[in-house]
């Protein structure tokens, strides 16, 4: 059976690329299932994304569809190595959902996060005290011990703005998600500071999005948008009470666009700065 890693954004970008690969050279599963010593059930599932592709059965497939460029090659070797690839969050899968597992997959490649916020903070930028208040509202039913390991990944994953290579972090913040008092008044208070302490840092960005501004570009709600390395593409992600959604190509530089205009009618880093500073002196 395949692990807790078959169903992961991985290896569907990674079946994807092979099932257009075969269906430009006409192939059908069976001829690719005989000659990758596959049956076609297994073909299709590696297509599919429920069973990620190995090292020797990505480099069959580009064999078989005549595929000779290099970089090519490199680049599909890649993506299987990381669809099998075992990384901190492993540890944490039996208590998160495969979706927040492709979260933390995009964070850890990522080289930039464009990050807009309508109900809550971003989850790297949040303190354990607001984090907590979140989890706790919107996870009522689970145990204690859940809820220890939820904000013990929240802060393991705030690690990527450290380091000698951390991620480079822009995030516009509507108003009201700054005003709600999660957690309470003390805690909203520490949340204002921390948000001051680390907009000074080189690689963090955060901009609020005044109430004054009215109706702004993304009047359907948050997203987060990815860039990271090739063979990777721009990825944008849409969280909803009903599912997660990632999209690429021309919806993820739609999301880059609509990112940029809220930039533009964002307070200035400076402002930002003095509202954050206002907003938590009149908390105190």
């Amino acid at each position: 059976m395949p692990n807790e890693q078959a169903f992961t954004l991985r290896a569907q970008w990674l079946g994807q690329q092979l099932r257009e690969m075969r269906e430009s050279r006409k192939l059908t599963l069976k001829a690719v299932g005989d000659f990758i010593k596959r049956d076609p059930s297994t073909v299709s599932r590696i297509e599919s994304g429920m069973l990620p592709a190995r090292v020797p059965e990505v480099l069959a497939y580009l064999d078989i569809c005549g595929i000779d460029d290099r970089q090519r090659r490199e680049d599909l070797k890649t993506m299987s190595e990381d669809a099998w690839q075992k990384g901190w969050w492993d540890g944490f899968t039996a208590n998160v959902a495969s979706s927040l597992i492709d979260w933390i997959w995009l964070e850890s490649r990522a080289t930039e996060i464009r990050s807009f916020q309508v109900g809550v903070l971003p989850g790297l930028l949040q303190t354990r005290e607001y984090a907590e208040a979140l989890i706790r509202a919107a996870h009522p039913d689970v145990t204690e011990e859940q809820i220890v390991r939820f904000i013990e990944l929240r802060m393991i994953r705030q690690q990527r703005l450290e380091g000698d290579e951390p991620v480079r972090l822009s995030a516009v913040i509507d108003e009201g998600s700054l005003r709600r008092l999660v957690g309470g008044a003390e805690v909203m208070r520490a949340q204002l500071a921390h948000l001051r302490e680390v907009s000074r840092y080189r690689h963090v960005e955060v901009l609020v999005l005044p109430a004054e501004v009215g109706a702004h570009p993304s009047p359907n709600g948050a997203f987060d948008v990815f860039q990271m390395r090739p063979p990777y593409p721009v990825a944008g992600y849409i969280s909803t009470t009903a599912g997660n959604v990632v999209v690429e190509g021309d919806s993820a530089e739609t999301l880059l666009r609509t990112y940029d205009r809220l930039r533009e009618v964002a307070l200035s880093e400076k402002a930002t700065l003095a509202f954050l500073s206002d907003l938590e002196a009149h908390l105190e």
